[in-house]
């Protein structure tokens, strides 16, 4: 991948990571906590947002690695637990609003994909480039791995001391998520398995 093309497929992301984590922000204000609002964080200004090893080092080296898969994510916005009305399930709300938004950026995109198709070759690259980069963002986050979005959905079916302790290690979650995608465990490889999901995915939206 060349720079021209490895700066757009960064801008994309870094601007969907945005869109992910102010959804956060926005449903958790709904459900009663402001802090991402009184700190600034309901704001499309990347300034607030990007966060130097997720959203820029990460995804600019896989890019420069030729990496199949390209990830990242903007700085999390800040969440207390405490203000929300309904604990653990409002939690979990919140956090499927970062990929919900994801997915539906990809379908917008790829209803104008369907809609335009005599658009200019660069702007249906374009299109095409922000649905699979949302759907892969979405995928990704909604892994049952901590601190990963989906992780906070499971552990609304664990008890309150084994939801606690299986939340708790988030600070080695993107080390197992990388060893699993590095590593193919009993035949089962996590990178085909988000390859097949992304196709299954893009299956619908891309024409």
């Amino acid at each position: 991948m060349d720079l021209a093309n490895g700066i757009i497929v960064l801008s994309i992301l870094i601007f969907s990571a945005i869109l992910h984590e102010v959804a956060h922000g926005f449903v958790a204000e709904q459900l009663g906590d402001p802090t991402a609002k009184l700190l600034g964080r309901l704001t499309l200004n990347p300034v607030k947002h990007i966060d130097p090893m997720m959203s820029i080092a990460l995804p600019l080296l896989l890019i420069i690695s030729g990496s199949p898969i390209i990830f990242g994510a903007a700085k999390p916005v800040p969440i207390d637990p405490f203000n929300l009305k309904e604990g653990r399930k409002d939690i979990a709300i919140v956090s499927l609003a970062g990929p919900l938004t994801n997915v539906i950026i990809a379908v917008l995109a790829g209803l104008i994909l369907r809609l335009v198709p005599l658009a200019p070759s660069e702007l249906l690259s374009l299109l095409t480039l922000v649905v699979r980069l949302n759907l892969l963002l979405a995928i990704f986050n909604l892994f049952p791995i901590p601190p990963l979005d989906g992780s906070k959905v499971f552990s609304l079916i664990l008890p309150e001391k084994e939801a606690n302790a299986y939340l708790s290690f988030s600070s080695i979650g993107f080390f197992i998520i990388f060893a699993l995608l590095l590593f193919p465990i009993g035949g089962f490889s996590l990178g085909d398995f988000v390859f097949n999901l992304l196709n299954f995915a893009e299956s619908f939206l891309l024409p």
